[in-house]
């Protein structure tokens, strides 16, 4: 291999390494080859990929090694190479900008032979712009090529000129040909302006279905393979915001070094129509220039400072002034074209439209700084105005809020979740309280605004912002009208900030049960067989409920002495219910930890059983979405909560209910050793469920039927018991549960650092956890997991790790590219994590690990002794 060098590029240096590998063995193409083209087409190639975020495919061992899809900027990006973030469903990803010859020569350094990029640009302060171009794809089926592809070019060029657009081709490099047109900077993009991604994609969805009206032997707008053979698909789906197409110039990753080449119509004529290797392309580029020049014509008024541009930036100035983007991780780039603040656009490469909703957007932000506040923030010509609000947003139009103008934000704030480090401005966590679209009715500035606001999470409802007068411009009210839309949301529905005390209870009677609730165990295949068997007397030997994705509990009703009843009236519908003043509601973990004062809203039992005291229940704590399915990673933030302003902020976010499923002691009598029939038909006798209290049905002996209604309600599984089974405190088989996915119970032992090895946050974020399962009394080393983590579970699961750190490792036999720059820590703490399979058996073979696990969340009701392995 020749000898690695450095060479200076544009001011920056840069190492080249192995120029002689290679990447091309048909035609014995070298690295440093692949370098030398991109260094003479960068005047051609750069216009078509600057500012875009681009997708990178990197082939480090020649094309006929593993390619490398890349999107996010790593830590061995040089950091003069320019990024923006974008902020995903699922993901935040860093993207590199090939904005100059220094970026495309790295790019070439690490072997990356194609460059994708969207059809729109960030602009210069960082703000997504609408598309500036229109793609269509022209795909070739089996038995067509480029010779049918270019008829249908012709084609649509007829079409698309109608519309006073100018298309130009380009060869793709692989199997069909792009078809390029320029979008100006006014008017619609039906006529050849500015439109939404949605609204380009739908102009070309509709431009795909009539040439295949027009010529349906030849062209298909469907993406399904099978109507594919003999005809071109004319792919409009590459207008999408969220997806790419290679960008011109740039190398494509086939066995030749051919090229997305700007071609001529003339050219397209030519019945002997091929793709274009580098050296041609180059040999044309010296000789023609670039085709496409006109493509970049439509947009660059977009990129200059003009004056709305250039106001939008002054406005942003204060906040800019008091952040550093090296120390905070909020927001400084843009997010994709039309993405609403609160809801972060999706970077999947599936089909489909967006709903078309062009309101503006609002987003109310939790914020746990010095002192708890929610931020309400409006988009306003180009910005999100901001005012904070340290009571929330009020519930009762008897009542005004004040609210503290604060400086505006860029849009993309209203996607962010966080914690602020400790030390920068407005340091503490912030989450997503409310979000979504709202209708204007009037904006004086600096005088009033009055909004309806329209939420998913909390409905439509209408406000207004009063500045108070006088001299001080931040001071505000904030006033919840009478007047409301149809429909609106309840005072409870918005109650942000309105949480009161809740008081722990300071002990209660013993209670002559087990105080550990019954455990179930996975059934292996036999026993999946044998339940739907009937039992010695002809009826089924089991009985079927569904299994809730939540925290179990012991629920004491119980005579209260004033502590109780407080907790209980400050729910909102308390103790005093029905004549039952005087009672409280215990709740106890599986692991005995009281988690009364943690979900007072729960106290509402107190007013559900009957007369004879103490009661004791058995059942699950979930937290519900919007569509009324248990989500266990939602509850996991009203999780380990005690102080009472701590579980207001976190009530007002995410509202718990209680499914009630078995009944231990009702007055004097013990029914532990009950069978399950007869507890069950105390149960439904002695407890009048009303929500957020539920008593789920348990379904008679039909397996298939649970099953069923267990998927469609998005439920992780059925819980089998035996009729005529007690109840125990220990697990049991009595008890069996069948899952529609594999969950494991594990025990952290460790771990890494999210960029482990550099110096970048080491200590700040996880980027994965080690585990372990209890076979035969010890600790097994069972894997990492490194997926399932929003980026503040990675600091908030740091923060909480630091505190049981150790310098030893608990388990044995964990591999040493894993336990590089591991943190070990006391093995203390039970998580969940969702996985395909184990590769083996965990009891004989030490070997056996988890295989994609994803973290589902803390199981704050477990300890380690509680962890079974789940075959």
């Amino acid at each position: 291999m020749a000898a690695a060098q450095t060479v200076t590029v544009e001011g920056h240096r840069v190492q080249l390494t192995n120029l002689d590998k290679v990447l091309y063995p048909a035609t014995g193409t070298t690295k440093g080859e692949v370098l030398q083209y991109y260094a003479q087409v960068a005047p051609v190639l750069l216009p078509h990929a600057r500012q875009r975020p681009a997708t990178r495919k990197r082939w480090p061992n020649g094309v006929e090694g593993q390619v490398f899809f890349q999107k996010n900027a790593d830590a061995s990006t040089p950091s003069w190479v320019r990024t923006r973030r974008i902020r995903h469903k699922s993901s935040t990803n860093d993207y590199v900008l090939v904005n100059d010859l220094a970026t495309l020569t790295w790019l070439g350094q690490t072997a990356t032979l194609e460059i994708h990029v969207p059809q729109w640009q960030f602009g210069r302060t960082g703000a997504a712009h609408p598309p500036d171009r229109l793609v269509l794809d022209l795909d070739p089926g089996p038995g067509v090529g480029l010779a049918e592809c270019a008829q249908v070019a012709r084609w649509a060029r007829a079409v698309l000129t109608g519309m006073g657009l100018d298309p130009l081709p380009v060869t793709s490099g692989s199997k069909g040909i792009h078809l390029y047109a320029a979008l100006d900077a006014s008017g619609n993009a039906g006529t050849g302006g500015v439109g939404s991604a949605d609204q380009v994609s739908a102009v070309a969805h509709e431009l795909a279905r009539y040439l295949e009206a027009e010529h349906p032997d030849l062209v298909v707008s469907d993406m399904k393979k099978s109507l594919r053979q003999g005809r071109v698909l004319v792919d409009w789906s590459q207008n999408n915001g969220n997806k790419t197409t290679i960008a011109p110039y740039s190398l494509r990753g086939r066995d030749h070094p051919t090229v997305a080449a700007p071609r001529t119509w003339e050219e397209l004529d030519d019945p002997d129509l091929r793709h274009l290797t580098y050296p041609e392309v180059l040999e044309r580029v010296e000789r023609d220039g670039d085709l496409l020049a006109g493509l970049t014509a439509g947009h660059l008024a977009q990129l200059e400072p003009t004056p709305e541009h250039m106001a939008r930036f002054e406005r942003l100035e204060v906040y800019r002034a008091k952040r550093d983007p090296e120390k905070t991780p909020e927001p400084f780039g843009a997010a994709e074209p039309g993405a609403a603040p609160g809801a972060a656009p999706d970077d999947s490469d599936d089909d489909g439209d967006g709903d078309g909703d062009e309101r503006p957007t609002f987003v109310i932000q939790e914020h746990h700084a010095r002192r708890l506040h929610w931020d309400f923030r409006l988009e306003h010509e180009g910005v999100l105005v901001s005012w904070a609000l340290p009571k929330g947003e009020p519930a009762d139009p008897r009542q005004n809020h004040l609210a503290v103008q604060t400086e505006d934000h860029p849009l993309e704030y209203g996607g962010f979740e966080g914690t602020i480090p400790k030390g920068e401005y407005g340091a503490g966590e912030v989450t997503i309280w409310d979000a979504g679209t709202y209708d204007l009715e009037k904006w004086r500035e600096g005088k009033e605004v009055i909004v309806t606001l329209h939420s998913e999470r909390r409905g439509s409802r209408r406000l207004a912002l009063i500045h108070t007068g006088g001299s001080d411009e931040a001071g505000w009210l904030i006033h919840r009208t009478k007047e409301q839309p149809a429909g609106a949301a309840g005072p409870d529905a918005v109650d942000a900030g309105a949480g009161t005390a809740v008081q722990e209870n300071p002990g209660s009677p013993a209670v002559d049960v087990p105080l550990r609730p019954m455990l179930a165990t996975l059934a292996d295949a036999g026993e999946e067989r044998a339940l739907a068997a009937d039992g010695h007397d002809g009826r089924p030997a089991w009985a079927f409920e569904m299994k809730w994705d939540g925290f179990r509990t012991l629920a004491v009703v119980e005579a209260g002495d004033g502590a109780g009843d407080e907790a209980g009236d400050e729910a909102g519908d308390g103790a005093g219910e029905g004549g039952r003043a005087g009672r409280r509601v215990r709740l106890v973990s599986r692991t005995g930890q009281d988690m009364t004062g943690t979900y007072p809203e729960l106290q509402v039992l107190a007013g559900q059983v009957g007369d004879d005291l103490p009661v004791v229940l058995d059942g699950e704590i979930v937290a519900l979405d919007d569509s009324g399915r248990p989500r266990f990673r939602l509850l996991q933030q009203r999780a380990n909560i005690q102080r009472a302003a701590d579980v207001a902020a976190a009530r007002a976010k995410v509202a718990v209910d209680l499914m009630v499923f078995d009944v231990l002691q009702v007055g004097a009598r013990t029914l532990v050793r009950e069978p399950y029939d007869a507890r069950r038909k105390v149960l439904e006798d002695v407890l009048a469920a009303r929500a957020p209290v539920h008593l789920p049905p348990a379904f008679d002996g039909d397996l298939d039927a649970a099953m069923r209604t267990s998927r469609r309600l998005g439920l992780e599984g059925v819980v089998a018991k035996r009729r005529d089974a007690a109840y125990s405190d220990r697990r049991s088989r009595q008890w069996l549960k069948l899952k529609h996915s594999s969950a494991q119970e594990v025990v952290v032992v460790g771990w890494r650092p999210l960029h482990a090895g550099t110096h970048r946050e080491d200590d700040h974020r996880a980027g994965s956890l080690l585990l372990a399962v209890p076979v035969d009394g010890e600790l097994r080393y069972a894997g990492k997991v490194g997926t399932g983590f929003t980026e503040a579970d990675r600091r908030a699961v740091a923060q909480r790790l630091h505190a049981l750190a150790r310098k030893t490792p608990p388990v044995e036999g964990v591999p040493r590219p894993e336990a590089r720059h591991a943190r070990w820590v006391t093995p203390r703490l039970v998580g969940e994590v969702e996985m395909a399979e184990w590769t083996g058996d965990p009891a004989q073979d030490p070997d056996a690990r988890l295989r994609q696990p994803s973290w589902r969340g803390w199981r704050e009701d477990k300890t380690p002794d509680d962890v079974v392995v789940e075959r």
